[in-house]
């Protein structure tokens, strides 16, 4: 146990020290009346019993009193407890991917609805924000700063269930629409650490992840083809979960938006989704965070605590018995 303030102990047992001189000094001598034949009471042996009852109680309150001063004492000078911990750390990178164009605003909002939720729970988990159209916008980068990532996603789902327009500037920059490898192989490049060794830069691996959600309908010519934006992302070790809530020509032929999306997400070790109706999001998300995590252990911290719990309870038990004591004196 270490004292904060260990100048509290020598500045209190100065001012006690300081207290008890003045207190002899001023102290009056007691006026005493002589009484005849007063032995006679003195030389009874109750009375003796109860003298030295009376003395033994008078040393107890003042041992009392002394280790209540003493307690309150070590309690003024800020005990504390000193400890070295290594906390477990999530060490998740997720990266939200949203292609804007019209046909996706319900999917992105109920999904940016599902993060700005789970992100209360987030401890260690970096988190990113991306959108695309003709043309890529990062909203945020990655991040643990949970109250900037709030505010971020609150403002992103108002503005994708109004339809705000500022939102949405910087994303049509190029001709075309939902340039979808584009718009991947941007998300990829979101994350700080690209050699593909995924090892950040404590050198520690990183689990990373992108949600993309799109529904693959391309309008325009990119300049990074779906399957090249996932090879990218496998090059870097990022696992791709694609959500597409428009997957209605979905079948055999290789050549469906459907199935480009699902061989382009299985390829990078992700998942791929077609929910029914936004309401299936919060489930793939979930899964999603269930299935990514990878814990470290971090450096070690020094841990001070406070511990004022024993020089109170010394306090409080001492002065019930000062109490109880002077219960007993008046009698």
């Amino acid at each position: 146990m270490e004292l904060t303030y260990w100048w509290v102990l020598p500045l209190a047992a100065a001012i006690v020290a300081a207290s008890a001189w003045l207190y002899l000094r001023r102290r009056r001598p007691l006026q005493t009346r002589a009484v005849a034949h007063g032995d006679r009471l003195t030389d009874l042996p109750e009375y003796q019993h109860a003298l030295r009852r009376y003395r033994r109680r008078l040393v107890l309150a003042a041992v009392l009193g002394a280790v209540f001063l003493l307690a309150t004492a070590v309690t003024a000078a800020r005990p504390t407890l000193r400890s070295t911990e290594q906390p477990e750390i999530r060490n998740r990178d997720i990266v939200l991917c949203l292609d804007v164009s019209g046909s996706m605003a319900s999917t992105d909002a109920a999904l940016v609805a599902v993060f700005k939720d789970l992100a209360k729970e987030f401890d260690g988990e970096r988190i990113g924000m991306v959108i695309f159209d003709s043309s890529s916008v990062q909203l945020f980068p990655l991040t643990d700063d949970y109250d900037y990532v709030q505010e971020q996603l609150t403002n992103a789902e108002k503005a994708l269930r109004d339809g705000a327009g500022s939102f949405f500037d910087g994303t049509w920059n190029r001709e075309g629409s939902s340039l979808i490898g584009d718009g991947l192989a941007s998300c990829v490049q979101s994350f700080p650490d690209t050699d593909g060794s995924g090892t950040g830069s404590a050198g520690t691996q990183r689990s990373r992840s992108i949600v993309l959600a799109t529904d693959n309908f391309v309008s325009g010519a990119p300049i990074f083809t779906l399957p090249e934006a996932g090879a990218l992302a496998g090059s870097k070790n990022v696992k791709v979960h694609v959500l597409n809530p428009s997957d209605m020509d979905y079948g055999d032929q290789a050549d469906q938006p459907g199935a480009q999306l699902k061989a382009a997400a299985e390829g990078t070790g992700g998942t791929y989704s077609s929910p029914d109706s936004p309401q299936a999001v919060p489930g793939i998300v979930r899964k999603v965070q269930e299935t990514e995590a990878t814990s470290y252990l971090s450096a070690p911290q020094a841990v001070v605590a406070d511990a004022p719990a024993l020089p109170l309870g010394v306090a409080l038990l001492a002065g019930l018995g000062m109490l109880v004591l002077g219960r007993r004196l008046e009698q």
